[in-house]
């Protein structure tokens, strides 16, 4: 683990965090295209990993291939886990007075539904936008996309950190749509294939396998101790109706 000088962490901090496979214990996309994709969507898939085309080209093409009712997209998400300690993890970074964002390219529906069934609000989410187009069809929106980035992403995470971050920034992700990021980030909390990415290029990072971990990580960094604060008001999902 690398220790950074005290000083350092009395600075303004901001935590941006990945959600698919970090907070979650899997790739929710990659899932329900699994289980509804319409014939194609490896097509853009193997497209997409041989450079061809960004991630949000691919995203908005496979989306455009589920063929679900929200009751189905619902009973997938439900097999779905939220790191038991992503909680008590958002309650460090509060104590510790450094904001806290979810920033992923997955989609913005399955993380606030499944924040809100593991009782968890008050977390800004930044990613793609899932909209009901017909009753067993969906559209993607990218707001957050950039046309610079260098990745093609729809939610472009570096742009985020330079709009959101007005001091230090730490990074908690797990794989390729965090890595331009690790390499702008203070520092990294890091499992998976974006560990390997930060030892390759000898990015300032702790390795970490899960929240549990990632809280010992900030309280040693942080020389912080003690009993978390109570858990943050929750805040409802915004209201979800069919296009």
């Amino acid at each position: 683990m690398t220790r950074l000088p005290p000083h350092h962490w009395q600075a303004p901090w901001t935590i941006f965090c990945d959600f698919d496979g970090t907070i979650s214990d899997c790739d929710v996309t990659d899932r329900l295209l699994e289980n509804f994709g319409r014939p194609g969507w490896e097509d853009l898939e193997t497209r997409w990993l041989n450079g061809e085309i960004g991630s949000a080209a691919c995203m908005a093409g496979q989306v455009a291939l589920l063929d679900m009712s929200r009751s189905e997209l619902e009973a997938l998400l439900s097999t779905v886990r939220v790191d038991a300690d992503f909680l008590r993890f958002t309650q460090l970074a509060a104590r510790c007075g450094f904001p806290l964002h979810i920033v992923s390219d997955g989609l913005d529906y399955a993380i606030y539904w499944l924040l809100a069934r593991a009782g968890i609000g008050g977390v800004p989410v930044i990613a793609n936008l899932l909209e009901q187009v017909g009753e067993r069809r969906w559209q993607l929106r990218s707001p957050w996309a950039y046309a610079a980035c260098k990745g093609g992403s729809g939610v472009c995470k570096c742009a985020v950190m330079r709009q959101r971050a007005p001091g230090f920034s730490l990074l908690v992700g797990d794989g390729r749509s965090d890595f331009c990021l690790a390499h702008e980030a203070s520092h990294v909390f890091a499992r998976g294939s974006l560990l390997a990415e930060c030892r390759r290029d000898n990015l300032p990072h702790t390795a970490v396998s899960n929240f549990r971990e990632a809280c010992a990580a900030l309280e040693a960094l942080t020389g912080l101790r003690g009993e978390p604060a109570p858990e943050a008001a929750f805040n409802p999902l915004r209201p979800w109706r069919l296009a």
